[in-house]
């Protein structure tokens, strides 16, 4: 079983827009309701974990939340604006910066944006790859399954290798020597 119920309340037809949207009950099932525990995370105007919220809330979950948080909401009106949050989710605010490098400092732009452009990404075209990536998603939203690792793989650690005490007391004599030789 993938664990992905066919009956889930998804918006699977529906274009990324930034409007605000809430599951509604339909019949005996509603919505699976949950709180978002921010933990540690900070709860500024547009950071990340109001990103996460909204894309939850879209994929169908019920989550209390209002949008002044989210970006495109004016503090000094009251009005939430669709636009700049579409704007935000796909990548508009990435793409005015990949071009800011560009026109200004290409060596920055290479350092900063080198996978973008060895993808053959330029800013125009931020919007278009991740207009693909929820598309993607809506098909096929199952995880796909990670590769099995070869019996023989060790992670690579960076951590010094312990030594006995036969070489810790011989390290610290070259170390001596070394140090009484200078002076």
């Amino acid at each position: 079983s993938s664990g992905i119920n066919a009956e889930w309340p998804l918006r699977p037809g529906e274009a990324v827009d930034g409007e605000e949207y809430f599951v509604e009950k339909e019949g005996e099932r509603g919505a699976f309701y949950c709180v978002l525990d921010t933990g540690l995370s900070k709860t500024s105007s547009g950071a990340r974990i109001f990103g996460v919220l909204k894309g939850a809330v879209d994929g169908g979950l019920d989550i209390p939340h209002s949008s002044k948080r989210f970006p495109g909401y004016n503090m000094e009106s009251g009005d939430y604006d669709a636009g700049a949050h579409r704007a935000r989710i796909l990548g508009a605010h990435v793409g005015s910066y990949m071009q800011t490098l560009l026109d200004e400092d290409e060596d920055a732009y290479k350092r900063q944006f080198a996978v973008y452009k060895k993808e053959g990404i330029m800013p125009d075209m931020i919007e278009e790859m991740y207009t693909k990536a929820h598309a993607a998603i809506r098909a096929d939203p199952v995880a796909s399954a990670k590769k099995e690792k070869p019996d023989d793989y060790k992670p690579k650690s960076y951590k010094r290798q312990r030594m006995s005490l036969q070489q810790r007391k011989g390290r610290v004599a070259q170390q001596k020597a070394a140090f009484l030789a200078l002076h």
